[in-house]
């Protein structure tokens, strides 16, 4: 398998940023961690070894960014407006640093995103706000509202960061009719520790059902529970549907 590890500093975020690609060649995908993860985890936890076949078959090629969200929603230790703000610098990180390297390496203009749990949270909040950018999404069991991570504050910043939240009201044409030509894919399992996330994909499926967005959702077993051991069935099983 062809492995890459890139680094440098971050002028939006002040510090050095990593991140890992897995392949040589296919449809990049940008990989966010679970909550507080790092960018080997999707390696460390055997994700790049369930999805073994595509990587090294050409059909897909994983760029594992870093997370700073002990820095963003889950620092209890400031302000939920502060934890926003920090968010805003990791968003033009990706926006700025990140998509731009994944352009010129791969030579296309758009990406997919994916994350599990918190991972799909940002997948989810980064597709939606831009569709331009992104044209495509796995999100898995994941939660869409800030309001699980900082309770009933709210400001600008955490609003347009909970995707429950905006995209009710949601109805400018443009971000609609690039949402209807993306490749959208929201699933979650119905066994251990997914009860939240359960209540949030079904919240997510209803919006996008009355704005006429088509997605595939999808609920597993109630043998399938909030782990990595779900996850690894669960995204060999969707890329080989969508690519």
């Amino acid at each position: 398998m062809h492995i890459e590890h890139h680094h440098w500093f971050s002028n939006h975020l002040g510090h050095e940023m990593h991140f890992k690609v897995y392949g040589h060649y296919g449809q990049p995908i940008l990989v966010f961690p679970a909550q507080d993860g790092r960018f080997h985890d999707f390696e460390g936890f055997k994700m790049t070894e369930a999805c073994a076949g595509l990587i090294d078959g050409g059909r897909v090629k994983f760029i594992c960014v870093d997370s700073v969200d002990w820095q963003t929603w889950t620092n209890k230790g400031v302000h939920p407006a502060d934890r926003a703000r920090r968010h805003g610098d990791y968003e033009k990180y990706i926006l700025n640093e990140i998509v731009p390297w994944v352009q010129t390496n791969t030579g296309l203009s758009t990406i997919w995103t994916t994350g599990c749990s918190m991972g799909a949270l940002h997948a989810a909040n980064f597709f939606l706000k831009r569709p331009d950018v992104f044209d495509g999404v796995i999100a898995l069991s994941g939660l869409y509202s800030m309001q699980s991570f900082i309770g009933d504050y709210g400001d600008d910043n955490t609003f347009y960061n909970s995707p429950l939240q905006y995209l009710p009201n949601l109805n400018d044409p443009w971000h609609l009719e690039h949402y209807r030509r993306a490749k959208i894919v929201f699933a979650v399992g119905q066994g251990n520790w997914e009860e939240e996330a359960i209540a949030d994909t079904r919240a997510m499926q209803q919006i996008l059902e009355s704005k006429g967005v088509p997605a595939w959702f999808d609920y597993w077993g109630h043998d399938v529970p909030h782990d990595w051991t779900s996850w690894r069935q669960m995204m060999p099983y969707f890329l080989e549907k969508m690519l």
